[in-house]
């Protein structure tokens, strides 16, 4: 008889939306966790989408219906942007975001410099001074701790593209295990999770010619992947093991006009299925997600209503 992992989730519900984010001129790119009895999103805070004054905001909520900021961390002259959580085994918080010096529209055809850096903190509330980590100029954009090491998935951004993985014992120092993960289609944003018998699943977004999303599967000690083409294009790819070892993803899909969508993943037959579409369009997506008591929140957001804000759906998943 099949598992539960080998049958994907079949439908899905959407609950109550809540707008959470929206005292910037662009509230974007978020992140969700649940720590200590309370949830926590983290989004940047700019004038615009690219702009050069970015800082990263952190909001609680004990409920999920009321929040209220928490933290506010920001560098001179830096753009930071992307946050994501990280929870470690040793019950702190860690926060990776991109810092982004330089403009877009400067003399060079990209002249900005890319940084990767953290911070460590008790509560979601204090965090500590940042710490650099991984390489300059490749963007340690997702990681998750697995058998006492963290893994982090870091993409390139200057040619040649690729995207590499790293290994950490600390989750400070990113140590490369595969030089090149993937290469081709710029590889870029991903989602890593590691499923109950260890097996990790990373779902890697790809753009210019070839902009079909990718998944890949790896058993310990991850050096040899096997990638699937899913033959769709995804934008901030969010991925989530379910307690029974179902992986759901949150992403932007663009077919039909841009969305958020909480979609179902069939590693088995690597596919990737919209489940639904939450209120979104325009400037949308990047969502976190986090499982709690039967409910699969979402945050993510979206200038459908205008204003570009964050916003926290709550959606049943069936099947």
């Amino acid at each position: 008889m099949p598992s539960s992992t080998d049958s994907p989730v079949t439908t899905a519900r959407l609950g109550t939306v809540r707008r959470i984010g929206d005292a910037a001129g662009h509230s974007a790119f978020t992140d969700l966790v649940r720590h200590r009895g309370r949830w926590l999103c983290a989004y940047r805070e700019g004038t615009g989408h690219l702009s050069a004054d970015g800082a990263i905001r952190v909001l609680a909520s004990a409920d999920g219906r009321d929040w209220a900021p928490v933290a506010r961390l920001d560098r001179a002259a830096t753009d930071l942007r992307d946050p994501r959580f990280v929870a470690r085994p040793d019950g702190r918080l860690q926060l990776l975001a991109a810092a982004v010096t330089g403009h877009a529209d400067g003399p060079r055809a990209d002249p900005r410099e890319f940084r990767t850096l953290t911070w460590l903190s008790d509560d979601g509330q204090r965090w500590g001074e940042p710490m650099p980590v991984g390489e300059r100029d490749i963007w340690v954009w997702q990681a998750a701790w697995q058998a006492g090491a963290m893994y982090g998935v870091g993409y390139a951004t200057r040619e040649p593209r690729f995207v590499r993985l790293y290994r950490s014992g600390d989750g400070i120092d990113l140590q490369p295990v595969v030089d090149t993960l993937f290469l081709g289609g710029y590889p870029n944003e991903s989602g890593l999770v590691f499923g109950p018998d260890g097996t990790a699943t990373c779902l890697l977004r790809r753009d210019r010619e070839a902009a079909t999303a990718q998944l890949g599967r790896a058993r310990p000690p991850y050096r040899d992947w096997t990638w699937t083409d899913l033959g769709v294009r995804v934008g901030g790819p969010a991925l989530l093991g379910l307690p029974d070892g179902r992986l759901v993803a949150g992403v932007r899909l663009l077919d039909g006009g841009p969305r958020t969508a909480v979609c179902a993943v069939d590693p088995h037959r690597g596919v990737l299925t919209e489940l639904v579409a939450l209120p979104s369009g325009g400037d949308c997506g990047y969502p976190g997600l986090d499982w709690h008591e039967g409910v699969l929140r979402v945050s993510y957001y979206s200038s459908h209503e205008e204003r570009t804000c964050v916003y926290l759906a709550e959606v049943t998943l069936d099947g």
